[in-house]
């Protein structure tokens, strides 16, 4: 029986192994599709803002892998080695065990992990935002901050517990500097303490304006509605130094602070460049069918493969989950292709615009080139997201339902605390497609 490997449950992989199921069951061939994934759900990372804010329940955006993909024998472990000449497979699992299997086919969609600069004491004082537990641990430090600002006897404590700073005006960036106000607020409003403190956001990024990847109008949206709710914007500006006290910007200014949240950006799962074929920013190179050269027996697809973009020749299409779906798709009939089933394509796809969500109303869109703002841009982007998501979607249009009609529970649930989510390791659950919509 031929065996499918598949590396990496995000946009992209999973995409991969449901369109494998689908199409085999139409035809003779016998397979065997293996997924292997650290964890055994899908991140639907769009909404993950939403689960630090208070919003969603975590389980609401994590669709389970073998619960979603009958059919595909789902493995759990973390893959770090690829063997060409052998066509295995290694990993290690969740009790730090090795384990190996061969394959006849391998997709590799390992995803993406935090991007680091060389800032002095980022990686030991900041804390990335790529994954549920780094969703989980960023809310209750929001809220214990808040709470220990209301018991401070210090001015000076009580102010830097108050003070929440996010790097990075991109599309996670923007939306967490967005909806963190309302959550601080409602938070400022149960400690009579805090009646006069102020609580201070700021969102800092180099480029010089909001969501600099989108058109200008969108940002311009955006960072309206980010100074509505009170957010500092440092656009032009980065980070020299981070410390326990606070953040030292390029610009002279320190900030004191306890919370400094790293949002600047993916880079391919180191995995890739350990597998010793050629790359290209990271990302595995490929041709137009997704395979790299001379290797047919592997497909590449989302954040981990640098994929010619037809649209904009000379180019590579961009780390979003837009394209990593339809990648995932392609990868699938590719590899079936392969195997005597159908024709091999080429990837080719047209931006169908981009969705942020802005929070309490708000959005920024512009879906199929029309630019939207305010409540029709809130519509369609909660609609895209609810028809995008493989599961649950009732239970989230319950929660937001709820949202509006209710307080939201802000409550620590201290199940994870700092040292589980370290900024200058991978994290393990980041879906490949993950950095945009």
């Amino acid at each position: 029986m031929t065996r499918i490997v598949i590396v990496g449950g995000g946009f992209a992989g999973f995409q991969a192994a449901r369109t494998l199921t689908r199409r085999l069951a139409g035809t003779g061939l016998s397979a065997e599709i293996v997924l292997i994934n650290p964890t055994d759900y899908f991140l639907y990372l769009p909404l993950l803002p939403e689960v630090a804010a208070g919003i969603l329940d975590p389980r609401r955006i994590s669709i389970s892998l073998p619960g979603s993909l009958p059919g595909v024998r789902f493995v759990p472990g973390e893959v770090d080695r690829v063997d060409l000449g052998s066509r295995t497979v290694s990993w290690v699992d969740p009790e730090g065990r090795r384990r190996e299997t061969g394959y006849d086919r391998l997709i590799l969609a390992a995803g993406s992990v935090n991007k680091l600069l060389p800032v002095p004491g980022v990686a030991d004082h900041a804390h990335g935002f790529r994954g549920l537990p780094e969703a989980l641990y960023v809310r209750d430090h929001i809220v214990r901050q808040v709470e220990l600002a209301a018991t401070a006897e210090d001015a000076e404590e009580r102010t830097a517990r108050c003070t929440f700073v996010v790097v990075g005006a991109g599309y996670t960036g923007t939306e967490l500097a967005a909806q963190g106000p309302d959550l601080t607020e409602a938070l400022r409003r149960r400690h009579p303490e805090l009646r006069d403190q102020r609580i201070r956001w700021m969102l800092v990024d180099v480029a010089d304006r909001v969501l600099p990847g989108l058109a200008k109008r969108l940002g311009d949206t955006a960072h309206e509605v980010l100074r509505t709710r009170g957010v500092e914007v440092r656009t032009g500006e980065s980070i020299r130094e981070a410390t326990t006290d606070g953040v030292q910007l390029q610009s002279g200014d320190f900030v004191p602070t306890r919370s400094l949240i790293w949002c600047v950006g993916v880079r391919p799962d180191p995995l890739i460049e350990e597998i010793g074929l050629e790359t290209e920013q990271g990302r595995l190179k490929v041709d137009e069918y997704l395979h790299p050269p001379g290797h047919p027996e592997i497909t590449a697809c989302g954040d981990a493969a640098a994929v010619p973009d037809r649209t904009r020749p000379g180019e590579v299409t961009a780390m979003t989950a837009q394209h990593a779906v339809r990648q995932g798709r392609l990868a699938a009939r590719n590899v079936l292709a392969s195997l005597g089933e159908g024709r091999p394509r080429r990837y080719r796809h047209h931006d169908l615009g981009f969705l942020v969500d802005l929070g309490a109303g708000h959005a920024a869109a512009n879906p199929l080139g029309i630019p939207l703002s305010g409540w029709p841009a809130k519509v369609v982007t909660r609609g895209y997201h609810l028809a995008s998501m493989p599961g649950n979607r009732v239970r989230t249009a319950a929660e937001w339902a709820l949202e509006a009609l209710t307080h939201r529970q802000t409550v620590q649930l201290g199940l994870v605390r700092s040292a589980a989510v370290p900024l200058d390791t991978r994290s393990p659950e980041v879906p490949s497609g993950a950095g945009a919509r």
